[in-house]
């Protein structure tokens, strides 16, 4: 029971929980509970922890769960107090945790940590000889990727634990085709501990070992489990036109042919070679693209384009995927090198453009072009929405378009928006050792198309509140999953997409399969239509316009606080007990905007005056933004310092009229004013030019600017660039103008040449077009504004 399965092409992936604890009192009790029913995941963590010190300790929980998993509830019991968290807007949450926390201190118990995970965080001071109990819980609807669907527990307690114990339950009505288990820690002991229970719907995998067995050897208390927990399962299909489940009036629909034919491809790999692709990146596209031209099918035709600021094609047209054109390839593929800047947009014109050239390519053939890029468009046009707009125009849906970005020095907004409205998707290349394997992973899920243009149709009396049901592609060993709620006693299906598969569906029949299941948890099948119509309204949302995007994320709002999920739009406030930091956030990220970050300016006393606070706290559409603390000087009402902390990477520019210091992992680097000087971490870009300013870009969020004025005393001023990247969700003393503030001509009141209304928080006030004329030793300036 203990082999790993073999790689096969009709398996799910499933990356679940991963958990671990860092701190040195007693976790004594450790339970995972997994039910898995019809593709939808419901996991419950409770962690039970004890002080056994004689003064208070901090208990930290740190569990990680699958970024595609919304949670749904978290509480702390300390000495039977319950402290729950609470869902609320996302919007209404930040204001209410900006009321109650001092200020400096930065909420996020949710972050990204790796291309699968994000890690949910949360410290809790506890007394001595009290007990505390953790329980987080959320769902997912797991997504059938390369045919396999695979739990994985990366087990990391760091200590002995006396209840240690993960169930997994399964229930699939269709069959359990396979199933098997795997772990990177097992020993001959631990084996004794792990039993698995099988029947034809059901499986039951339980891993409860004794402390002994935990035990690295019996002479040390030190813990065995350190590693991965793998389940892996699939379901048993037929010729038929899917499978559908229904529970209490909402149904769900499975479809995955299998064993049809692979329609050919036509497929441009567009490589960037720009000077930030040297080294590693590279070395690790070169060894990816090796790989993939093995895996080309003959029947399919291929080229590569490269670009940095020019653009140059392999071959004029595009290649059948012969022995010898591949070969040729590889050569070509060998000699890659980086330098340069990047010309996104004529890359993709001219990929398009060999496309629309092509002769002679196979009737019914698929044509997609794969495009990587590590960075932003810096030469050529540079305004991403034109480039969009250009791309969109020169694809008009003949083909697919994937978007790969590498490392986080990418504009993922402007790739997922463009892979979005092209018929692709955008994915996230992490540059880790096995970066090359990521990007042959994405080619595997889009290597074996075998239906175009599906439309999965039911009548319209029959259905209502009807989630996606039209997909371009269907790739070999996924699956395409749509559901809604049932207003007949029959629902007829159908499916358009080169085949035609009718079925019809008994509602009273289908839902017998679900009664008095004890794995059944809830209305299952309802919240996974919520869950799933949640993911799509959010997903349509990043290529919609302005208005339809209001719309679609009102909607995905409603849903997320009617179920109860934390999701981009919402937070989960979480409350501890007096005498603590009396509360904090989670937030859920997102691939886009994984950063989040507070700005807050705390005034120094000056005589004769109080001191004040005032702050800025951002939460971008796709993300979050810094936080940063500010300090006047003691003769001048004026900034002297300020410091800027980044939540993701996690950083500290701390920036005074003498010097700009960089904290990073608990090192630090000194950047002086009498210098020019660029430093990037992690995706951070701080720049700075010579005795004038420091800028600090992160892709996707607002650019924060510091100038050093040097007369007639030295004194900063902070500036915020690119503020279109401000959401509507941006609060705090500054944060509230960008998010209320409009600057704009009114033509329904008589209006001078030489006005301009300022509306701020539902105020309004005419402003007056004044010259004002700046003069120096150095220079003279003249800048027109408006008081």
């Amino acid at each position: 029971t203990t082999t790993p399965a073999p790689a096969r092409p009709d398996m799910f992936l499933f990356q679940a929980v991963v958990f671990f604890f860092q701190h040195a009192i007693e976790i004594y009790s450790l339970h995972v509970d997994c039910k898995v029913t019809s593709r939808f995941a419901h996991t419950v963590i409770t962690s039970k922890i004890v002080n056994r010190a004689n003064e208070s300790r901090e208990a930290t929980f740190e569990v990680e769960l699958p970024k595609t998993a919304f949670i749904t509830n978290f509480s702390m019991s300390i000495d039977g107090k319950v402290y729950p968290g609470i869902i609320k807007e996302k919007v209404s949450a930040q204001k209410e945790y900006d009321t109650a926390v001092s200020r400096g201190q930065s909420a996020g118990l949710v972050k990204i940590t790796d291309r699968k995970l994000e890690q949910f965080h949360v410290s809790v001071s506890v007394a001595a000889a009290s007990k505390v109990t953790f329980e987080l819980m959320y769902e997912e609807l797991l997504k059938r990727q390369l045919g396999k669907f695979e739990l994985l527990l990366k087990v990391r307690p760091k200590q002995l634990v006396k209840h240690f114990q993960i169930d997994v339950h399964i229930f699939e009505p269709q069959g359990i085709r396979f199933l098997a288990t795997d772990s990177t820690f097992m020993t001959n002991e631990l084996t004794e501990a792990l039993t698995k229970v099988q029947t034809e719907t059901k499986a039951h995998i339980s891993f409860k070992p004794t402390v002994d067995q935990q035990k690295i050897n019996p002479e040390l208390d030190e813990t065995l489990l350190n590693g991965d927990f793998v389940v892996r399962y699939d379901v048993k299909r037929g010729a038929t036109a899917g499978v559908i489940q229904i529970v209490n009036g909402y149904f769900v629909h499975y479809f995955a042919p299998h064993e049809m034919p692979v329609f050919p491809k036509n497929v441009i790999f567009v490589i960037d070679r720009s000077g930030s692709m040297a080294g590693r990146k590279i070395e690790q596209t070169r060894d990816a693209l090796l790989k993939i031209l093995q895996d080309l099918r003959p029947e399919d035709h291929f080229s590569f384009i490269t670009f940095n600021s020019k653009v140059a094609e392999w071959k004029s047209s595009l290649l059948p995927a012969t022995a010898e054109h591949v070969a040729s390839a590889t050569g070509f593929v060998q000699t890659l090198s980086a330098g340069g800047g990047t010309d996104i947009n004529r890359a993709l014109l001219t990929a398009v453009s060999v496309l629309d050239k092509a002769e002679r390519l196979p009737e019914r053939s698929v044509s997609m072009i794969i495009l990587l890029t590590d960075g932003q468009p810096t030469s050529g046009e540079s305004n991403v929405e034109v480039i969009q707009e250009n791309v969109q125009k020169a694809v008009s849906g003949k083909c697919a378009l994937f978007c790969l970005g590498f490392g986080f020095d990418v504009s993922y907004n402007f790739l997922e928006k463009m892979a979005l409205s092209n018929g692709g998707i955008a994915r996230r290349i992490y540059e880790n050792a096995d970066a090359a394997l990521q990007l042959q992973g994405f080619y595997q899920e889009v290597a074996t198309p075998i239906l175009m243009k599906i439309e999965m149709q039911y009548p319209e009396n029959a259905v209502e509140r009807l989630t996606k049901n039209n997909f371009e592609l269907f790739f070999e060993g996924s699956e395409i999953v749509v559901s809604g709620k049932i207003s007949k006693d029959f629902l007829p299906l159908q499916h358009v997409g080169g085949l035609t598969l009718k079925e019809e569906a008994n509602v009273r029949e289908k839902e017998q399969v679900f009664q008095n299941q004890s794995y059944i948890f809830g209305n299952f099948i309802e919240r996974l239509w919520a869950y799933l119509t949640i993911q799509q309204l959010l997903e349509k949302s990043v290529s919609a316009q302005e208005e339809e995007q209001k719309a679609l994320e009102a909607r995905a709002l409603e849903l997320s606080l009617q179920y109860s999920f934390v999701t981009p739009l919402t937070s989960m406030v979480v409350t501890k007990p007096t005498g603590q930091q009396q509360m904090e956030l989670a937030n859920k990220p997102t691939e886009a905007g994984k950063w989040g970050h507070r700005i807050t300016l705390l005034k120094r006393a000056v005589p004769g005056g109080s001191g004040i606070g005032s702050s800025y706290s951002n939460v971008p559409r796709q993300g979050a933004t810094p936080e940063a603390g500010g300090k006047l000087g003691d003769r001048v009402n004026r900034f002297v310092q300020f410091a800027i902390s980044y939540v993701n990477p996690p950083t500290q520019i701390h920036v005074s009229t003498d010097e700009i210091v960089l904290s990073h992992n608990n090192g630090s680097t000194r950047l002086p004013w009498t210098e020019s000087a660029t430093s990037t971490i992690q995706g951070l870009r701080v720049s700075v030019e010579k005795e004038r300013s420091v800028t600090a870009s992160l892709s996707d969020a607002v650019t924060v600017k510091i100038s050093l004025v040097k007369f007639p005393d030295d004194f900063l001023g902070l500036y915020f660039l690119n503020t279109d990247r401000f959401s509507d969700q941006v609060s705090g003393v500054l944060g509230q103008f960008y998010s209320k503030l409009r600057f704009e001509n009114n033509s329904n009141i008589n209006q001078r040449a030489d006005e301009r209304l300022l509306s701020v928080s539902g105020s309004e006030h005419k402003m007056h077009f004044v010259s004002k004329q700046h003069r120096s030793k150095q220079n003279e300036t003249k800048v027109n504004v408006f008081l």
